[in-house]
């Protein structure tokens, strides 16, 4: 009677840590990849930026620039049935190079005019941002964190060329569009691609995931995240594994350049160092002192144009 007494409560102990793992899985999936307001990140100390970052990203004369300029909208349906929303801008005299930009998790498509202005005025780029599935204007209720984005950012090129011809290509992201670009690397890219800028990229979901996991909430990041993987599967299509810029970087034919602040603690540096020894084309890895996660831009801004604008040079013709 003991032996059944015991096994009973084995079983039934089991069974609750079983549908506690369930209900974990599910709320972490609506806390950071179900489309919607993520207000676990208001307050994250891992996303303070100096005062004079922050004055920038919320005032800078990019933001009038922007404003002014006479983006055409346009819309694409992704091969899965999703209608996707961007923004291009020509040059006023034809150029044949074009930047598409990358925005980071919870951002938008015209937020990288932040660098745009540069790519457009100094460089003399079309620019073209998408809105990722699941922001701004773009359709989805949840947020690929890349692994779709990289076949809707090579969709979105066929498209460019139908519409205004081919051009040469540079693929620029900042964070989750840093490894959107690099996810992008890993396929079969068109000849059009010449270069990729990855600023403060992760080496995959699951990586990201497990050491917000215990940096953010002190919990072990298994079981919870191959349940949270699971139901991501289920409702978007992807695993959180399978969701790998590490993967992709070691099929990589475009060079790329690795940027990346040295203070970066939301998406720990050390995954770009990770990233770039894994990288099979031409690679260079620039660190910024002091920076935070993607606040290399505008921290050291001179700088880090110089370092865009030399690498790019090696590589697409002018």
């Amino acid at each position: 009677m003991k032996r059944k007494k015991w096994l009973k409560i084995i079983i039934s102990l089991i069974s609750c840590l079983f549908i506690v793992d369930v209900l974990a899985g599910f709320y972490f999936y609506h806390l950071a990849i179900e489309r919607g307001p993520k207000e676990f990140l208001q307050n994250n100390s891992d996303l303070e930026v100096a005062d004079e970052t922050m004055d920038t990203f919320l005032k800078g004369e990019w933001i009038k620039w922007k404003d002014e300029q006479p983006f055409v909208e346009m819309t694409m349906e992704s091969d899965d049935g999703i209608t996707l929303q961007g923004y291009y801008l020509a040059q006023e005299e034809e150029s044949d190079k074009t930047v598409i930009f990358g925005h980071g998790y919870l951002g938008n498509a015209l937020q990288m005019s932040l660098y745009g202005k540069y790519y457009y005025e100094e460089l003399g780029y079309n620019l073209f941002m998408p809105n990722f599935r699941g922001h701004g204007k773009s359709e989805g209720d949840y947020y690929g964190f890349g692994w779709h984005d990289r076949l809707d950012m090579i969709k979105w090129i066929e498209t460019l060329e139908g519409t205004y011809g081919k051009k040469q290509i540079v693929l620029h992201g900042l964070s989750m569009g840093a490894a959107t670009v690099l996810m992008v690397s890993g396929e079969d890219v068109p000849d059009e691609i010449k270069a990729i800028i990855a600023d403060s990229p992760y080496t995959s979901v699951y990586d990201l995931f497990g050491y917000q996991m215990t940096r953010m909430f002190h919990l072990p990041k298994e079981p919870i995240l191959t349940t949270t993987s699971i139901v991501t599967k289920l409702r978007a299509n992807y695993s959180l594994r399978e969701a790998s810029a590490l993967k992709q970087v070691k099929k990589a034919t475009v060079p790329i350049l690795y940027i990346v602040g040295e203070a970066d603690t939301f998406v720990p540096a050390e995954m770009t160092d990770v990233l770039f020894e894994a990288t099979s084309s031409e690679k260079e890895l620039v660190t910024f002192p002091k920076a935070n996660h993607g606040e290399a831009g505008v921290m050291y801004e001179a700088k880090f144009m110089a370092t865009v604008t030399e690498f790019l040079h090696k590589y697409v013709e002018e």
